[in-house]
């Protein structure tokens, strides 16, 4: 097999959801930010290219807002290098923006997402992408989701995280952690990869 034409897409590592309206919880966000510009310098080491992705909405926004601090890269990933700097304003860092005509000017064949919120920007950009026939790595533990409470029920972070990267693995995406990824850099093996059958029958050999 042919090894893989990555590229590590960073998404809304914003002030937002560190000192904003929205701020994350469930990773650690100290150690999800961490592990994101982890992933960072491994990707500047084995020369895969970054794309980091800015979500702006209008001024009036309660979050986000073009021209607001919130709104800002956060400072330990606004100076990075970078191959593309994407702006978005709907949760997939494809729908509106240049990203997917790159990707195939660039011969990209897989993506690896890190950033914020798993359940949302991530999880879109993630399907969008695997519709359009690329391979797909989340990086669970450099990443995060924050509590939600609304008339169909409530959820912590924790419960949103785990759930979203379980629905995840079984069709969408191999779900690793930074260590898991860096060590796959390394020695070239292919993550592992799984299926909605595979996935049930786990769970239902484990009652």
């Amino acid at each position: 097999m042919p090894a893989p034409r990555r590229a590590l897409i960073v998404i809304d590592v914003q002030n937002e959801y560190f000192t904003g309206n929205l701020p994350i919880e469930y990773p650690d966000p100290g150690v999800s930010l961490a592990n994101i510009n982890r992933a960072v310098d491994a990707a500047e080491a084995h020369g895969i290219p970054v794309v980091i992705v800015q979500h702006l909405a209008p001024a009036q926004s309660p979050i986000f807002a073009r021209g607001s601090a919130g709104a800002e890269l956060h400072p330990s990933i606004a100076g990075r290098p970078r191959a593309l700097l994407v702006e978005k304003a709907m949760a997939s860092a494809f729908a509106g923006t240049e990203l997917g005509a790159w990707i195939e000017k660039e011969g990209i064949d897989t993506l690896t997402i890190v950033g914020y919120m798993t359940h949302n920007c991530d999880d879109s950009t993630i399907k969008h992408a695997r519709h359009a026939g690329l391979a797909l790595e989340f990086l669970n533990d450099a990443s995060g989701s924050l509590p939600y409470e609304n008339r169909a029920g409530a959820a912590t972070a924790e419960e949103i995280h785990r759930v979203f990267t379980v629905v995840l693995q079984s069709s969408f995406a191999a779900v690793l952690s930074t260590d898991e990824w860096l060590a796959i850099l390394e020695n070239g093996e292919p993550p592992v990869r799984e299926n909605i059958y595979v996935s049930n029958q786990k769970a239902r050999q484990g009652r």
